[in-house]
């Protein structure tokens, strides 16, 4: 039985690629702002799904994903990471708390508000080498967070 990664695993994979710049761009003004953020993401193969979430992205957010990409699921690092004039570049691997290894390889476009990128990742599961393509597209739908608790409508 094949199992493919799970899509809240990817997910949080690719916003925090998605989030991040090179660390001399902490004070730059092309970095991303903080705010309410919703994200549209989607495993485009071997198994397609979509699933959309809204997050808050405080300003030590920014720093911590400035600093480099890594979540609750993996810890990634990217060798090549370019960041600049609204193009992101990331080639690295990431490696799940199990051992898992996933390599990615991913372009997009960035502005402070907005975000696209489109990744390749392969993996392996009982031997067999599987593949897969996701994107995550997220826009900046606030400049504040609601407050803890509530359910703000964009």
């Amino acid at each position: 039985m094949t199992r493919a990664l799970p899509i809240q695993a990817l997910t949080a994979l690719l916003l925090g690629a998605a989030a991040i710049s090179a660390p001399a761009a902490a004070q730059n003004e092309t970095a991303i702002k903080p705010g309410y953020w919703e994200s549209t993401n989607k495993m485009l193969s071997p198994i397609r799904s979509t699933a959309t979430e809204k997050r808050c992205i405080t300003p030590a957010d920014v720093e911590k994903f400035m600093a480099g990409p890594s979540n609750r699921h993996y810890k990634c690092t990217y060798p090549t990471r370019v960041i600049e004039n609204g193009k992101i570049t990331l080639k690295g691997t990431c490696l799940s708390k199990k051992g898992r290894k996933v390599a990615v390889n991913g372009t997009g476009d960035y502005t402070p508000t907005s975000f696209q990128i489109t990744a390749n990742i392969a993996t392996e599961w009982a031997g067999i080498p599987l593949s897969g393509r996701a994107s995550t597209e997220a826009r900046r739908i606030a400049d504040a967070c609601p407050a803890p608790g509530t359910d703000a409508k964009s």
